[in-house]
């Protein structure tokens, strides 16, 4: 093993090869792109190639290292200009400006095998575009409510399942002297990770991405009925008050201290509940109750992905890879707690015992039916994911200002998927 370090303005890229003396099919050189930069990701990474690498001795390869910021400034130029044979990116909406311009190569042929098509299904609608797929995932998160256990048992609740469960419930603890939720909208996206349950629930997967194509009139009356079902829990209260001023991690302190019972966010806030103090006979997890009982449930479920670019010059090396990379052992590994301490997309791998890594990775594995959403901000392009997450944030505010902030999202629409 040997490392080449090269240094540019944007980023610092490291470049490892693996070899060892010894037969194999695969031959030639495979280059790898990852924006895994932090150390973490980045071990991990290194660490899954470096065991692809001793299955395939013969095979030389070459990984770079890119800060994740710098890697979106430049993924359009390098696969354009030097691509890659494999290259890190992610699913949905946020692939889809790549594909359009025949950057990424059709996978559809590893979806076809087995192996991948039935233990990754549940990603494979967040993976396809018209009706292709693109690359494959290799690590998710679920999205869902954490809610204070202590604080459901003290008013006499139980976890719910239904929409009128949910503000029966919410209802109690508003009159117990207590938000329902904690949040902090003050960088928008977590009002976005509300806007797409409430669509998902009250419109469905396929609603919800048309909507994000811009295909749907934002002044649709099902896009109204989103907002309806929002407003009445705005209406009894059941936000945190001043949410706009607070991050996500601001917001943290409201369900802590007991303020709030409950955060509809991503895995990622457990860690720093218990870090806090809360221990998990305080904390525990529901999935976003059903609203329409007419649609599927779906979730969502920020996924990472691999992908081959159509430039790259060792398709057949950087096929075995991305089929290596989407088994069970390997997103076994991968997501453990030491490692990425996310869910595997493979449904025959192993989670971490964990009991919310378990209870998400049950959620998802199980969810072939409703689709895995990207969030908001990856499913919508930039542009409109910005204006209307201000819509949301303001509606969460002002309520009554809806008709105003809807033909404001409207006529962005019509504008930008122009």
């Amino acid at each position: 093993m040997h490392s080449i370090l090269k240094r540019t303005a944007a980023a610092v890229a490291v470049g490892l090869a693996f070899a060892v003396p010894a037969k194999a099919e695969l031959t030639g050189d495979l280059t790898i792109f990852l924006d895994t930069s932090n150390p973490a990701p980045r071990a991990t990474m290194e660490e899954m190639i470096g065991r692809f690498g001793e299955q395939n001795p013969d095979l030389n390869i070459e990984i770079t290292v890119i800060d994740r910021e710098a890697y979106k400034t430049q993924i359009r130029n390098f696969l354009t200009a030097n691509a890659p044979d494999v290259a890190t990116w992610y699913a949905a909406n946020r692939m889809r400006p790549y594909v359009e311009a025949g950057l990424f190569e059709d996978v559809s042929d590893l979806w076809a095998e087995p192996e991948i098509a039935d233990n990754l299904a549940s990603t494979k609608g967040a993976m396809t575009i018209d009706g292709k797929q693109w690359g494959v995932p290799y690590t998710y998160y679920q999205w869902g409510v954490y809610y204070r256990k202590d604080i459901f048992e003290e008013l006499g609740l139980s976890e719910p399942t239904t929409w009128e469960e949910e503000k029966a419930n919410c209802a109690k603890i508003v009159e117990s002297g207590r938000a329902c939720y904690t949040i902090g909208t003050k960088f928008l996206w977590t009002a976005g990770g509300w806007f797409d349950y409430l669509n998902m629930r009250t419109n469905g997967f396929d609603f919800h991405m048309d909507l994000a194509g811009g295909k749907v009139s934002w002044e649709d009356d099902r896009v109204k009925q989103t907002f309806a079902n929002w407003k009445e829990l705005i209406d009894m209260g059941a936000f945190i008050d001043n949410h706009q001023t607070y991050s996500w991690q601001e917001a943290l302190p409201f369900m802590v201290n007991g303020e709030a019972a409950a955060y509809l966010m991503g895995n990622f806030a457990v860690a720093p509940l218990r870090d806090s103090g809360l221990t998990d006979d305080q904390l525990d997890f529901y999935q976003f109750v059903k609203i329409n009982p007419d649609v599927a449930l779906s979730e969502d479920a920020p996924t990472d992905t691999f992908h081959i670019p159509s430039a790259a010059k060792n398709k057949e090396a950087a096929r075995a890879f991305l089929r290596f990379a989407a088994s069970p052992e390997e997103q076994t590994i991968i997501n453990n707690g030491k490692n990425l301490g996310q869910l595997p997309v493979n449904a025959q791998s192993s989670v971490d015992d964990d009991k919310f890594l378990q209870q998400g990775f049950e959620m998802l594995s199980s969810n072939s039916t409703g689709g895995v959403a990207q969030f908001w901000d990856r499913d919508a392009p930039a542009e409109m994911a910005k204006v209307s997450m201000e819509g949301f944030q303001e509606f969460m505010i002002k309520p009554d200002n809806l008709d105003r902030i809807l033909s404001k999202l409207e006529r962005a629409r019509k504008r930008i998927y122009k």
